[in-house]
């Protein structure tokens, strides 16, 4: 399955998530490759800070940054078990191969009215890849989200009712997830990890269900 997060809106932890989904799906023995597409290419920096820290390969981090994704992914796919693509804000041709490849879109929001509203320009194009492939499937997905505050609850509810729909696993704003973007770990290799890592597993459940 090739599962691509994208939005064209930066800094909603496309990111982060791709890695610790990666993560999860690798403990549970499936063969995983991550595609850095993004060209800031902060999951290649996390892969070369976790080769300094003499940290052991979980599963693979390539840089493929370029508008051909949709030519080029599917002989790798064919390799793993999970191909998850880490997109790019603002680089429209990028994330419409990426579109083109994937089986699944992943769209991560803040909780946030203003990310609701810059994700439109990724539900746009999102639409333009459904005209070459009906089929694709895609689902919103609550980052960064302290469950019990009003304007999550509100983003949630405003989010509810659109297409794609949201996932019900939500993504907590946990310490773990910034401390293993700086050091090349997971949080699940944290001590003060174990939320973080049961948000993790909780979306990795739900995309198993998803893929079924």
């Amino acid at each position: 399955m090739i599962v691509a997060f994208l939005n064209q809106k930066g800094g909603v932890g496309k990111t982060t998530l791709a890695l610790h989904l990666a993560g999860a799906w690798s403990a549970r023995g499936r063969r995983v490759l991550v595609v850095d597409a993004d060209p800031q290419a902060s999951a290649l920096d996390w892969a070369d800070q976790r080769l300094r820290e003499g940290l052991p390969r979980l599963f693979g981090v390539l840089g493929l940054a370029r508008e051909t994704l949709h030519k080029e992914l599917p002989d790798l796919a064919r390799e793993t078990d999970h191909l998850i693509i880490d997109g790019p804000p603002r680089v429209a041709g990028i994330a419409r191969s990426a579109l083109l490849a994937a089986d699944l879109v992943l769209i991560p929001a803040q909780p946030s009215p203003f990310d609701g509203w810059a994700s439109s320009e990724m539900l746009r194009l999102l639409d333009e890849a459904r005209i070459f492939r009906p089929e694709l499937r895609a689902r919103m997905l609550l980052n960064r989200c302290a469950a019990r505050t009003v304007i999550a609850r509100e983003t949630a509810e405003a989010l509810a009712d659109q297409d794609p729909p949201m996932l019900a696993s939500r993504v907590g704003q946990r310490v773990a997830f910034a401390d293993a973007a700086r050091t090349g770990r997971l949080a699940s290799e944290s001590e003060t990890g174990q939320m973080a890592t049961r948000d993790i597993e909780a979306l990795a459940d739900e995309l198993d269900g998803l893929a079924q």
